[in-house]
């Protein structure tokens, strides 16, 4: 599913229009980068938890050559999912 299609499915759940339906998914995912990028965590409860991460620097190798190589250390974002949404996978 791409976000046009999930548009089509929240303003057919919701009876909102699509454009109203597409603004507020914008506004969410923003927020919910916004607020990932400054450290703060965003938790829908059942649903999943976004966060930022801390990754150590470490050693890789290029793959072409064999050659070791400095990875440098970095934050990124992840995200895991609540229990709710484990349970309905399965």
């Amino acid at each position: 599913m791409n976000k046009e299609e999930l548009v089509k499915e929240i303003s057919k759940k919701t009876k909102l229009s699509q454009k109203m339906s597409s603004d507020v998914l914008s506004a969410t995912l923003d927020i919910i980068q916004k607020t990932v990028a400054k450290g703060k965590k965003v938790t829908l409860v059942g649903f999943g938890t976004w966060e930022a991460r801390k990754r150590a620097a470490r050693i890789g190798r290029n793959p072409q050559t064999g050659k070791e190589l400095k990875i440098a250390a970095k934050t990124v974002p992840a995200w895991s999912a609540g229990k709710s949404f484990k349970e309905l996978v399965k």
